[in-house]
């Protein structure tokens, strides 16, 4: 490579990473849901606002038809608009598997309205769709956390008493300007039809034809504090609810978390253990949310319920549907718990990934009956290992220490190797001006992994999918940017006229858009470790004592500023062909590890298919899982280093025999 291509490399290479950089921070917002990702199907609102029309329906309907005849015109002027814009709604989401399925119950629920349906039949009908729409189009279901009543009491007060009444009951000093009349959320009979997750999306999106605007302004957790404060009007039995909640264990593993109370009518509730019980453990659980989350923090209640779940889908011969609540159980059920996991027993943890991943892809093959459940045999007895594991008094002084300070210095010795080899390199081109750039980088990847914490833990929340979708996304771009970097490096180390390139070419590149270049690579680096820390500390937090906690982070924080030290001292004493040669292998070295890890990361998401490969150890460090996909991409990326080598050393010969 003479001076003029490496010239042109540098500058292409600074311009396409530039490029990719933006890409890159885009991808990281679609995965934690601050935007809408296509890939994941239409907007988040579209389906919304059908499933807020379709709850609408299945509680008012009644209002306007009774035994076949028009009661109220305007209310079923109302109920036939809601039904066209639902099955129009619905018409526009994007493609999926079943979304011609949900159409034709789209027309056919449009149907019913149009034929003045019996109101029972059309709520079926409403509450059958809504929740088909859901598992197609997945939308967030519960807060990140358990409702603060005393703060959705304010938010009431501040913007809500006026048309609704401080009591609830429609009674507002503004009410009687209102047409239609507001809400009277003590109208039980009405209150038993709606969960407070019907309520967190019309206080979110507000409701067309009515006084109801939306308070979309609110972050989504106070959305969540008003909600279920709303929510607790109708119902006024807590004591004997807490009775039942309490001595009935069925009961408590039927109603397990919040995304199960956030969706849960009064009604549904009230076909299985009758009305006034159902009344009463509603009115307990609405203003004591906090209950259904006092389970042991290890508990796996909903891992458990996903795979049986899916075992009966593939009883009843839905592979697809079987597939994704397998999915499902490892994104919701596990997942949530896999960072507690992993600092107390990585192996299990580990063990349990992989087992999850065979099942999966066992579904995807179409195994016999009798081996998928095997195979979920083996993951409850897992399970139950885990729940050990992470029982509070399973976490000892020791325990949390070790976790704390083998987390940190595992992510953050990743992200050092490429930061350090950016801060030698520098220095070792005389361009020391320059380090401040890549300085900046992992400044700011730490700021910004400050917000990420920030945004899970006040708004928005993290989920499975998000996490790996990120870590995915991260380290295959980190991996095709170090790819390129490696091979133009190894071309350095076999240059006679390093030096005087040095000084007219890369002296030129180094002043101009490299400086994007090098902020961007260490920004990638360094974020995809503190994204991964944060969710690692983040549950140790909830498990462990916060001082031990702190210790881990600080030892492990001065045993990296000794290695980073020992790393730019040992670089410094290297010559310049040399410090090339190690560098590259050292990146390349990287790039197949991260390679690796990124279709693994994907492949737990479900974006990528898994094909089990048991010849293969399971090696995280390594970037090595026992999967076709991931070993490919590993073979793939050391093709292309292998190649990259070969056309360095031919155009070294070139040069020398010219």
């Amino acid at each position: 490579m003479n001076k003029l291509e490496s010239g042109i490399f540098v500058r292409n290479s600074t311009l396409a990473a530039y490029r990719a950089l933006w890409a890159m921070m885009t991808i990281v917002a679609l995965s934690l849901g601050l935007v809408s990702p296509a890939f994941a199907g239409s907007s988040n609102e579209d389906v919304q606002t059908a499933w807020r029309l379709l709850d609408y329906v299945a509680v008012d309907y009644r209002g306007a038809v009774a035994n076949g005849q028009i009661k109220n015109r305007q209310e079923y002027a109302e109920m036939t608009e809601f039904s066209s814009t639902i099955e129009t709604k619905i018409t526009g989401l994007a493609a999926s598997a079943d979304r011609t399925s949900l159409i034709a119950e789209a027309k056919a629920f449009r149907g019913l309205v149009g034929a003045k349906a019996e109101p029972d039949d059309v709520a079926r009908a409403a509450r059958a769709l809504g929740t088909h729409l859901l598992a197609v189009y997945p939308v967030p279901l519960a807060p990140a956390k358990a409702p603060d009543l005393a703060r959705g009491a304010a938010l009431y007060t501040q913007n809500c008493a006026g048309c609704h009444g401080v009591r609830g009951d429609g009674h507002g000093p503004d009410a009687a300007k209102l047409d239609p009349a507001p809400v009277a959320f003590r109208d039980a009979d009405r209150a038993r039809e709606r969960s407070p997750f019907a309520l967190y999306q019309v206080i979110g999106q507000g409701l067309d034809g009515t006084a109801m605007r939306s308070f979309s302004e609110l972050p989504s957790q106070d959305r969540w504090d008003l909600a279920f404060y709303a929510s607790q009007f109708a119902f006024t039995d807590s004591d004997k609810g807490e009775q039942t909640w309490k001595t009935d264990a069925a009961l408590r593993s039927r109603i397990s978390n919040l995304a199960t109370l956030a969706g849960l009518t009064p009604a549904a509730l009230g076909r299985e253990i009758g009305p006034d019980a159902a009344d009463a453990v509603i009115a307990y659980l609405r203003t004591h949310p906090e209950a259904v989350i006092e389970e042991k923090a290890g508990s796996l209640t909903v891992a458990h319920e996903k795979l049986q779940a899916s075992v009966a889908a593939y009883a009843a011969g839905d592979r697809e549907t079987a597939k994704k609540l397998a999915l499902s159980a490892y994104l919701d059920g596990f997942e949530p718990v896999e960072p507690a996991l992993a600092a107390r027993d990585a192996t299990l943890m580990g063990r349990i990934e992989a087992e999850m991943g065979n099942l999966r892809a066992a579904i995807g093959r179409g195994e016999p009956l009798a081996a998928v459940k095997d195979r979920v045999a083996v993951l409850d007895t897992l399970f139950s290992d885990a729940e050990e594991v992470l029982s509070p008094g399973a976490a000892s002084t020791a325990s949390t220490f070790i976790g704390a300070f083998t987390i940190l210095l595992r992510e953050g010795v990743e992200a050092l190797l490429i930061v350090v080899a950016m801060i030698a390199f520098l220095r070792k081109a005389d361009r020391g001006e320059m380090v401040r750039h890549v300085h900046s980088g992992w400044v700011v990847a730490l700021i910004a992994g400050g917000i990420t914490w920030a945004i899970a833990t006040f708004f928005i929340g993290v989920s499975g999918a998000s996490r790996e979708l990120t870590e995915g996304f991260g380290s295959l771009f980190a991996a095709a940017v170090l790819l390129s970097v490696g091979i133009w490096m190894h071309g350095k180390s076999q240059a006679g006229e390093w030096q005087r390139y040095i000084n007219e070419t890369l002296g030129k590149a180094l002043s101009r858009s490299s400086a994007w270049f090098l902020f961007g690579l260490a920004f990638i680096v360094a974020y995809r470790e503190v994204f991964e820390t944060i969710l690692f500390y983040a549950a140790l937090t909830a498990q462990g004592s916060g001082a031990v906690i702190l210790a881990g982070a600080g030892s492990a924080v001065v045993v990296l500023g000794l290695i980073a030290w020992a790393m730019l001292r040992f670089s410094a004493k290297l010559p310049v062909s040399e410090f090339f040669k190690y560098s590259s292998a050292l990146i390349a070295v990287l790039a197949v590890v991260l390679a690796g890890k990124g279709v693994a990361a994907l492949q737990e998401a479900g974006m990528i298919d898994i094909a089990p490969l048991s010849q293969v150890p399971r090696i995280p460090v390594l970037g090595l899982f026992p999967t076709w996909e991931s070993v490919g991409a590993q073979i793939l990326t050391l093709a292309i280093v292998v190649v990259g080598g070969w056309y360095n050393e031919r155009l070294a010969r070139k040069s020398v025999t010219a």
